[in-house]
């Protein structure tokens, strides 16, 4: 690990989050997901201030109270850090996060329009972008101003599609600075970039070309990003190097980590023992595991329609077979996140009622929010089902296998960022071919038990072995190569 560090962490979510307990007292709420779980190495070992929007009611007063300094806060581990919570115009974050980053960039990335009829790209997505992504950016750049000016030598690490404005606003007022920019989504390929107004398409390129470095979680992605700045701004492309406007950005790839002792020690908490003895008691012979939020980029629905496929096909396997799906419910302000867990409902009930008798439900859907009952079934699968019709990486398939005691096998879409890394130990599947799905649901559960436990272990093992201060290492390696630059 390089040596102590100042730094500037910049994402939409932060680490923690506030509200008020029934006597009045404040409670802080610590947040969860891939981006904070990884980071936390990067406040364990350095000086780390997060910026981050003031998602409630208690967080805006937070946020008031840090606007002279930011406020100290603790990680999970005692580690101390400096958190400012940013708050936004409620109606411009509206706009800025239900209308242009999600669905608008969200869709655009995961190549989720069809095209012959979506996207419509009307006066709202003008308007929301110049009265919410622009200024929502802007406040965000203005807090990583101020805190510059605090910490001169920090380096700045901004976080994904919401914040694709900011590095630019940022550099035109601190031209020295040193920021890198860490996209967790896919990078869609140039034509499908095409689809956006060209004022909008290449202000998110010369957003991000601000940067000294671009990272993405694969060589697909990194790939991507390349052509598309050449096709797009007409920027100079060597190697793994973009030059734009005076400026020379370096473009990398480094898949992110899991805490592989946080889930050994999860697996055995009483919490998650607890969902797990539920979750055998009612198991079959053989279960499949789906782990997702209900997002169409998740291909849920093709993942319903692929199992009963598979029952159809292989009625010998009818009462020793079923499906646990396990899906948190996402972004239900928006459309096209509604109806899609609508049209997941009806899909699970068309399996449930062609293909159950007493007894058995092939399919047994849960939406809510509970780790513990995922970790639970990550335990008990003998087929993992990760069938993303697009995913920047895919933490499920590299958290479950950590704790599986099945020697369960992943079959995971070749369009997950991860299948960069597990492709030799997966089986891989089209996300589009239902038939190539039921196949391989087959295929993974009549597999001879020597190679399951030699694809388990080996997935395992790969992810141990590549762990998060290897991530960060590698960012920080990044920032040393171009940190001259800055200097000049």
């Amino acid at each position: 690990m390089s040596g102590r560090r100042k730094l500037i962490v910049v994402s939409n979510r932060g680490p923690v989050g506030y509200g008020r307990a029934p006597n009045g007292e404040r409670i802080a709420r610590r947040g969860g997901g891939g981006l904070v779980t990884a980071l936390r190495s990067l406040v364990t070992h350095h000086d780390v201030t997060w910026i981050a929007s003031a998602m409630s009611d208690e967080d805006r007063v937070v946020a008031q109270e840090s606007l002279e300094e930011p406020i100290a806060e603790i990680a999970r581990d005692g580690s101390p850090y400096r958190l400012k919570l940013v708050a936004h115009d409620p109606l411009a974050y509206d706009w800025y996060y239900n209308v242009v980053a999600n669905p608008t960039l969200w869709f655009l990335q995961h190549y989720m329009w069809g095209l012959t009829e979506s996207p419509n790209l009307d006066l709202g997505l003008h308007h929301a972008w110049f009265n919410g992504y622009v200024p929502v950016n802007e406040t965000f750049a203005t807090a990583v101003v101020t805190e510059l000016e605090r910490q001169p030598d920090a380096a700045v690490f901004f976080h994904d599609y919401h914040l694709y404005l900011a590095p630019r606003l940022v550099r035109q007022r601190v031209p020295h600075a040193l920021t890198s920019h860490f996209v967790h989504v896919p990078w869609a390929q140039s034509d499908y970039w095409s689809v956006l107004p060209d004022h909008l398409r290449r202000a998110v390129h010369e957003g991000l070309l601000a940067n000294d470095i671009v990272g993405f979680h694969t060589e697909r992605w990194r790939r991507n990003f390349l052509r598309t700045c050449e096709d797009i701004l007409g920027a100079d492309v060597e190697d793994c190097c973009v030059t734009y406007a005076g400026r020379r950005t370096l473009v990398t790839s480094h898949p992110i980590a899991v805490d592989a002792d946080e889930f050994h020690e999860l697996k055995d908490t009483e919490a998650v023992l607890e969902q797990e003895r539920t979750i055998a008691a009612a198991r079959p012979e053989f279960l499949v595991v789906r782990v997702d939020r209900t997002d169409p980029s998740k291909n849920v629905v093709r993942g319903f329609m692929a199992f009963g496929l598979f029952l159809r096909m292989h009625p010998e396997l009818h009462g020793r077979v079923s499906m646990l799906a396990l899906l948190d419910p996402s972004r239900q302000d928006i459309p096209e996140y509604a109806e899609y867990l609508a049209a997941i409902q009806r899909e699970v009930r068309a399996v449930n009622d062609r293909f159950q008798r007493e007894g058995w439900v092939p399919v047994d859907l849960q939406i809510a929010d509970n780790f513990a009952q995922s970790v639970a079934a990550y335990k008990q699968y003998d087929v993992l089902l990760v069938n993303s019709v697009f995913d920047g990486l895919n933490l499920v398939s590299k958290e479950a296998p950590l704790v599986n005691e099945r020697d369960g096998v992943v079959v995971l879409s070749e369009n997950t960022g991860s299948h960069e890394e597990l492709r030799d130990w997966v089986i891989t599947v089209n996300p589009f071919d239902i038939f190539g799905q039921a196949e391989a649901i087959h295929r993974a559960l009549t597999m001879e038990p020597d190679e399951r436990r030699r694809r388990a272990q080996a997935i395992a093992r790969h992810v141990e072995e590549h762990d998060l201060e290897e991530w960060i290492d590698a960012q920080l390696g990044d920032l040393d190569r171009m940190a001259p630059q800055t200097r000049r």
